[in-house]
């Protein structure tokens, strides 16, 4: 049995060859199922995103055209479309590079956790769809058990490499509860979105978003139970802010000094954390020398986010070592099965000899033998069945100077030195 993983990803394919040998999720159950049934794949997974395909599988041999006939067929490209950027790990390396998948180690962010619950929705559609066996089960066990540890035991995932992640993260350190701040959002992009969205999901009390185009707005607000308005609008909510994200494409800064200052007054004071993410700035930098007013720009946030990456770094190295232990766990339940499937086989063996040794002696009865000359036929013929075959294989050993072999079987017999 050899366990294979084939696949592309960012690093080794360029999008227009990713988006064609991508699965989507409502042909992901139909496609692993088809792949399973191939020859000579006895498991199969397959795991798909925006930025790597893979096959995991289980085979009789290490020959990876059969999948690569199977993808080719599937994804209706030609081998030489696909084929020069393909990547294939076996046994030890495919262990191991499903561990760093699975822990961040291989993605576009380092340490970055979708990838994880990515996996285990691959996971779970080849279990549904019954591909699984005890060899793959078992690996993606450790696979997220592994991903766990390392997320547990090191820094990887707890310092911010988005601007967007690192800005919530800063109004954290600002105000202590955010589930009683409100959040002005300026532009309905995917930086504003994501926003949003980490914003929404450490519990922001209200979200207000603001944009040029109203419709654009609502459709964002929409899913984070926020309120849209005007871009016009926003000097009338300017003091309800207590976090202020923009990112626009405006040429000209949105908020000046002035509107800023007036709504401090009527905040009485209180404290407005502003983050610019545009280029050029949304904000006009005099704002930054207002009282009750912290406000980032992008280039702020980028060295947050340098500094976050060394960290990352830094815990990846860590998180290597754990990967290379729970590689050797994995292995060693790997070579236990292998010995429990002979000792399975060695015992079958010897049942079907003493099954076959006991007939003969009940034949032997039933013919008149007497039961002292039946057992004594029993016993002698089946200990020459279990003893013969080992003995000739040890014959074979001493012919081909083996002698690590009938070192082997002294000590797997235990046996003692008679002369």
């Amino acid at each position: 049995m050899t366990l294979l993983a084939l696949g592309i990803n960012y690093t080794t394919a360029p999008v227009s060859i990713r988006e064609r040998l991508a699965f989507p999720a409502e042909i992901l159950s139909d496609a692993v199922q088809d792949l399973w049934q191939q020859q000579p794949i006895s498991e199969a997974v397959i795991l798909s995103t925006c930025n790597r395909t893979e096959i995991y599988c289980t085979t009789h041999n290490d020959d990876i055209t059969p999948v690569i006939n199977w993808i080719s067929h599937n994804r209706q490209l030609s081998h030489t479309e696909f084929q020069p950027y393909l990547y294939a790990h076996t046994d030890n390396a495919f262990i191991r590079h499903i561990f760093r998948v699975a822990s961040g180690l291989e993605s576009m962010v380092l340490g970055e956790p979708q990838i994880l619950g990515q996996m285990k929705t691959a996971y779970q559609i080849a279990l549904t769809a019954g591909t699984l066996g005890k060899d793959l089960g078992k690996l993606f066990q450790h696979t997220f058990s592994t991903a766990k540890k390392v997320r547990t035991d090191t820094a990887i995932g707890s310092s911010s490499v988005s601007v967007a992640f690192a800005a919530v993260q800063l109004s954290k350190q600002i105000f202590d509860n955010l589930n009683e701040q409100t959040a002005v959002l300026i532009g309905a992009g995917e930086t504003i979105e994501l926003t949003a969205r980490h914003l929404h999901q450490n519990g922001i009390s209200r979200i207000i978003i603001a944009n040029r185009t109203y419709d654009k707005a609502h459709t964002l607000a929409e899913q984070f139970n926020g309120y849209a308005i005007a871009l016009s609008e926003l000097p009338l909510h300017i003091a309800e802010a207590d976090i202020i994200v923009s990112s626009t494409a405006s040429q000209l800064p949105i908020l000046g000094k002035g509107l800023v200052e007036s709504a401090i007054k009527k905040r009485k004071h209180k404290p407005i954390f502003m983050v610019d993410l545009a280029v050029p700035r949304d904000i006009e930098p005099e704002v930054a020398t207002l009282n009750d007013v912290f406000l980032y720009t992008v280039d702020d946030l980028q060295n947050i986010i340098q500094d976050n990456l060394n960290s990352r770094r830094q815990a990846a190295e860590q998180a290597e070592e754990i990967i290379d232990a729970n590689v050797d766990h994995f292995l060693a339940w790997m070579k236990a099965q292998t010995v429990q499937s002979t000792i399975v086989d060695y015992r079958k063996q010897a049942t079907l000899l003493q099954q076959e040794s006991l007939n003969k002696a009940l034949s032997a009865l039933k013919n008149g033998t007497p039961p002292e000359d039946a057992l004594q036929q029993l016993a002698h013929t089946l200990t020459n069945k279990l003893i013969h075959t080992p003995c000739s294989q040890l014959r074979k050993a001493s012919e081909n100077e083996r002698h690590d072999l009938i070192a082997a079987a002294r000590e797997l017999f235990q046996l003692k030195n008679t002369q």
